[in-house]
C-alpha cells in the first residue's frame, strides 16, 4: 500500500489549506485513515481520523473546530481541510492507513502504512 500526501505549503495565520492523500496498491475502503503531524523537535502527534465507512470522525483537541477530515472511497483519496491556521500548526503532516483495527484509533502503533509527509508552514 502506498500513500502520497500533497497540498502543503506556506500560508499566513488565519489562512486555509487542503491536504490530500492518494492511495494505491490496496483496498482503500478497508482502512481507517488518519492524519498525524510532527513539528520540528517534537514527537509525531495525532490530528484526525475517519472510519473506513466514513461514518465516524475524531479530532485532536488542538484542531477540533478548525479542521475537517474526509475521504472519497471511489477516488481512494483522503483529505484534510484546515482553516484558521495558527503558527503552532506548522509541521510535517502525514497520512496513515490502519488495516487491522475493528474501530478507528488515534494511536500511532495502529497504523501500518504511512505517506511521506507534506510540510505546512504557518507564518505569523
Amino acid at each position: 500500500v502506498q500513500l502520497q500526501a500533497s497540498g502543503g505549503g506556506l500560508v499566513q495565520a488565519g489562512g486555509s489549506l487542503r491536504l490530500s492523500c492518494a492511495t494505491s496498491g490496496g483496498t482503500f475502503s478497508n482502512y481507517h485513515m488518519a492524519w498525524f503531524r510532527q513539528a520540528p523537535g517534537k514527537e509525531r502527534e495525532f490530528v484526525a481520523v475517519i472510519s473506513r465507512d466514513t461514518s465516524s470522525t475524531y479530532y485532536a483537541g488542538s484542531v477540533k473546530g478548525r479542521v475537517t477530515i474526509s475521504r472519497d472511497n471511489a477516488k481512494n483519496t483522503l483529505y484534510l481541510q484546515m482553516n484558521s491556521l495558527k503558527p503552532e500548526d506548522t509541521a510535517v503532516y502525514y497520512c496513515a492507513a490502519d488495516p487491522r483495527s475493528s474501530w478507528y484509533s488515534s494511536l500511532i502503533r495502529s497504523y501500518d502504512y504511512w505517506g511521506q509527509g507534506t510540510l505546512v508552514t504557518v507564518s505569523s
